[in-house]
């Protein structure tokens, strides 16, 4: 998973993908994004969205051998009473992934049981139309909170953030930017998901449209982050699904 490079939203170097965090936010109320999953192999290392009792979206570069999924969280480091911890059961990474260029950085999971749904642990509705420019979003996240040094909360943090046009994130990521991709934040900086991120939701309008998959150095000028386009893998989600 290291082996292919994240571009953190930080500075000009790069970082590994699982490392993206949310810079810039504020403390999440708690429990007020309960789709919101922690992927934990003994420490949490990725996010991810649980879309039905079962089944959890998450980014194919967040992809362990082992892993734990963790709902009903909002401080990972206390127990609240409103947790609960499911192994996975089978992580399937999208068949066209390229962890080089991180294109199709989508990966579904199936828990060895359902999750029991409740006012701490819910779904969130996958995409029935593509995100459009300027379209206002949440991205949420255990990840780091300092563009400058490492500082990675406990309690979750959210951003609301802008859907940013195709052309202004292909000018911002030439060679880089495919049509499985969407952009999110401000093309200014001083804001945006980071390491720690990786995998979790951006959601607009009750939808599940990215998923944090990469950017430059975190939060940085002219270089916003980049997400998984949720909208054009829903039939292979739903095939996924009803294939396991």
């Amino acid at each position: 998973m290291k082996a292919l490079v994240f571009l953190t939203l930080l500075g000009a170097a790069f970082v590994a993908a699982e490392d993206e965090k949310v810079v810039g936010g504020y403390e999440c109320p708690r429990h007020s994004v309960p789709y919101q999953v922690s992927l934990n192999a003994g420490y949490h290392f990725c996010g991810g969205s649980l879309i039905s009792s079962q089944w959890v979206v998450s980014a194919a570069h967040c992809h362990m051998s082992r892993v734990q999924v963790r709902l009903g969280e909002h401080n990972i480091a206390a127990n609240e009473g409103t947790e609960q911890w499911i192994n996975a059961a089978m992580l399937i990474m999208h068949p066209q992934y390229n962890s080089y260029t991180l294109d199709n950085d989508i990966m579904l999971i199936k828990l060895s049981q359902p999750a029991a749904l409740n006012s701490y642990v819910q779904t969130v509705s996958l995409p029935s139309r593509c995100p459009v420019a300027d379209e206002n979003c949440l991205v949420s996240g255990w990840g780091n909170t300092s563009a400058n040094g490492d500082y990675f909360p406990d309690r979750l943090q959210c951003l609301r953030q802008p859907i940013i046009d195709d052309r202004i994130c292909r000018n911002a990521y030439p060679h880089l930017f495919t049509q499985n991709m969407i952009c999110s934040g401000f093309m200014q900086g001083g804001a945006s998901s980071c390491q720690g991120d990786s995998g979790g939701p951006l959601v607009c309008s009750g939808q599940l449209q990215g998923v944090v998959s990469w950017g430059y150095d975190c939060a940085m000028q002219g270089h916003p982050s980049v997400y998984a386009r949720v909208c054009n893998y829903t039939s292979w989600i739903r095939t996924t699904m009803g294939s396991y």
